[in-house]
């Protein structure tokens, strides 16, 4: 099972959602940023990598809000979901095709990959994961 780090990070009561580019899997859907472990990788210090690599920011890696394992044909991940904050940079299109910041509660009006669904019904109820 891959193991997988996303990122919550809000402002102002918005979170950071990005759009993956098409012809990606799952392109044309919204995600959390973040992305692959790597081999042995810890999961901040991954996600950390992960969000300078997609967004060209650095950010700081703050609570675990919990795991959301996926399984479906030709894919079996376990996201680990943490909050974050942006220490420096602006978040930037490397791996996106559009980034946006959107209220929790308008998460759902927008079409998401399937573990990420997860954790946006877990953030929009106001519940920890």
């Amino acid at each position: 099972m891959q193991k997988v780090a996303a990122a919550v990070i809000e402002k102002q009561g918005r979170v950071l959602i990005g759009r993956r580019k098409a012809g990606d899997r799952f392109g044309g859907l919204w995600e959390f940023p973040g992305g692959k472990l790597e081999a042995g990788e810890a999961p901040r210090d991954g996600l950390r990598r992960e969000l300078r690599e997609e967004l060209g920011i650095e950010a700081s890696i703050g609570p675990f809000l919990g795991s959301f394992p996926f399984n479906s044909a030709g894919l079996s991940i376990e996201l680990l979901a943490f909050r974050a904050s942006i220490e420096a940079g602006a978040p930037a299109l490397f791996d996106h095709d559009e980034i946006l910041w959107v209220p929790l509660g308008a998460l759902a009006d927008y079409p998401l990959t399937e573990p990420d669904k997860l954790l946006a019904a877990i953030l929009a109820g106001g519940r920890e994961a």
